[in-house]
């Protein structure tokens, strides 16, 4: 298994995600308030066959490149909020309607957020589509 800390695992989910076109992606740095996990990672998907995509690509592609498998998953029963557990890293993939209901950001307002920019430039490497 590839070692990589969570911080940087968070930022290539973010990559995958963002490879898939989800949107508004959010990095929280929530490890300083919570023992839940180290990060966050949200992001919306505009229809409930995108959230699922969504959901999908992170699992597989974590699974092929670091050969981990979330501890824990969960999703509603329509599949509009789907939530990926890897320990140290959460993944939060919601739709729209969704991702404003339950305002996760709000809630979680006094974590640390990591710009684009930064997530970015940890991910580099790990593009899911060949350039």
């Amino acid at each position: 298994m590839t070692e990589i800390d969570s911080k940087k695992l968070a930022s290539v989910i973010a990559r995958f995600l963002d490879d898939k076109l989800g949107k508004d992606i959010a990095i929280l740095n929530i490890g300083h308030v919570s023992s839940l996990a180290d990060y966050f990672v949200i992001v919306t998907g505009d229809s409930t066959p995108q959230v699922k995509a969504l959901m999908e690509t992170v699992k597989e592609n974590i699974k092929k490149v670091f050969n981990r498998l979330p501890l824990r998953a969960e999703n509603d029963a329509k599949n509009r909020w789907n939530l990926l557990d890897y320990g140290d890293v959460v993944v939060h993939i919601l739709h729209k309607d969704e991702r404003e209901t339950y305002a996760i950001e709000k809630f979680w307002s006094h974590a640390f957020s990591v710009s684009e920019a930064e997530w970015k430039e940890l991910s580099e490497e790990y593009t899911i589509y060949e350039k």
